[in-house]
């Protein structure tokens, strides 16, 4: 039986629409629907959404996958061209963690001091749009570990 998945902010920040990434991928939810997260500056640990399994990790941005649910958290936008420097993962692809524990430190500051936004989407992979509720509307100030989204199954 599917079941309700409250998804955690993985950083600290002010929610925005996902219609301001500048992404067209994300902004137009091509991935699926979620929230954007303006990240404070300094050192963060991006912590896991969900209770799961990281199932996809690279130092920019991870996938942690809980039942039937994929959440993806990307670490800025266009930071694969960092090739991973001033990312470092403290989780393992396949490795079981809990809502809340950090799975990459990153500073957001040094993605916008090389030109790059910093700005986080939050995606809840492949879902109906109708199943994913913002609960953290645009313009609020999160912790990572902030509810930020629930994903019912059967919509809302």
């Amino acid at each position: 039986m599917a079941r309700t998945l409250t998804v955690l902010a993985p950083v600290a920040g002010t929610v925005l629409d996902l219609a301001e990434v500048p992404d067209p991928v994300f902004a137009q939810a091509m991935v699926g629907p979620g929230a954007a997260i303006r990240p404070t500056t300094g050192v963060q640990a991006a912590v896991a959404p969900v209770d799961g399994i990281v199932s996809a990790l690279q130092p920019h941005a991870f996938v942690v996958t809980s039942g039937m649910h994929g959440v993806l958290v990307h670490l800025g936008i266009e930071t694969v061209s960092l090739a991973g420097e001033g990312y470092t993962t403290l989780a393992r692809r396949g490795a079981s963690v809990t809502a809340g524990a950090p799975v990459v430190r990153w500073r957001p500051d040094e993605v916008i001091a090389r030109g790059l936004s910093a700005l986080c989407p939050v995606i809840a992979v492949q879902a109906d749009p109708a199943a994913v509720e913002l609960l953290a509307p645009a313009g609020t100030v999160v912790a990572g570990g902030t509810p930020l989204l629930r994903w019912s199954p059967e919509g809302r």
